[in-house]
């Protein structure tokens, strides 16, 4: 089964997506099940989990309907106020669904570098375990310092890091982000989604070679048993298709056994998010 483990669903709101720039006016209108699902037929994909994109619990219940009404859509990361003193009423609240696998925080937007350190959402964080409850970790690679201290903290917590931490890869950053992504990948609760690459390159120049160094290092540091694949849909339509997106990583993990490719494209995030 191939599983894409990371994309997005949404009613564009120039407000609420303000971050959606100039550059990215492609994606400046809706994108809903029904046309994903057209996509997904056409690149041979059987399902995927939906990822929060808006830092509200009507975010979490708008994924959570998406997911009730069309099967292919497996599991959701929804958002939760982490740092709330009222936390495990949210996630109490939420744990009778089935679809809700665990949550996110747009932590590469915080201008705090430790944001993941402080008190308030470390203690949110510590609640998860208990309802079963994974977290994905959205950051750019000089939060990669605090991300190591933090998975350090909860070795029984499953994490994952989404879209191999976004390295300068338009500008040639490799050893920072290199050096620390072996460091985080030696804790084994941590997962890896080869995902959002393409939107960290030159949007109209990018050449599957630029990539390569970043996916060997996520590879050798996470293995194979530790890495999904994910499209970032639509975020990836701003530099390219989703073909294109899709034959990145089979086309780089062609050269692997078949069972190591089953379980990039789509048993990792099976087993990752219970789905």
């Amino acid at each position: 089964m191939t599983i894409d483990s990371h994309q997005h669903f949404w009613k564009y709101n120039p407000i609420k997506h303000s971050w959606i720039d100039e550059n990215m006016t492609v994606i400046r209108r809706d994108f809903l099940p029904a046309e994903l699902k057209t996509v997904f037929e056409a690149n041979g994909v059987d399902g995927c989990v939906a990822v929060q994109a808006d830092q509200t619990l009507a975010e979490t219940d708008f994924l959570l309907e998406l997911a009730h009404g069309n099967d292919f859509i497996k599991g959701v990361v929804g958002w939760a106020d982490l740092r709330s003193p009222d936390i495990e009423a949210t996630l109490e609240q939420y744990a009778s669904y089935k679809k809700l696998k665990g949550y996110r925080h747009v932590v590469q937007e915080e201008a705090d570098h430790n944001f993941l350190l402080r008190p308030d959402f470390l203690r949110g964080i510590s609640k998860l375990e208990q309802y079963g409850a994974v977290y994905d970790i959205l950051i750019f690679p000089h939060q990669l310092g605090a991300t190591l201290e933090f998975v350090k903290k909860f070795p029984h917590q499953k994490f994952v890091i989404d879209h191999i931490a976004k390295p300068y890869i338009k500008d040639g950053f490799y050893d920072g982000w290199a050096a620390l992504m072996t460091e985080v990948a030696k804790q084994e609760n941590v997962y890896c989604k080869i995902s959002g690459m393409i939107t960290e390159a030159d949007y109209n120049n990018w050449t599957p070679d630029e990539f390569q160094p970043y996916m060997e290092l996520v590879l050798k540091a996470f293995g194979a048993d530790r890495c999904m694949y994910g499209s970032d849909w639509p975020v990836c339509l701003v530099a390219g298709t989703y073909t294109q997106v899709k034959d990145l990583t089979t086309n780089f993990i062609s050269q692997l056994s078949p069972s190591e490719q089953t379980a990039i494209m789509g048993q990792n995030a099976v087993e990752f998010y219970g789905l």
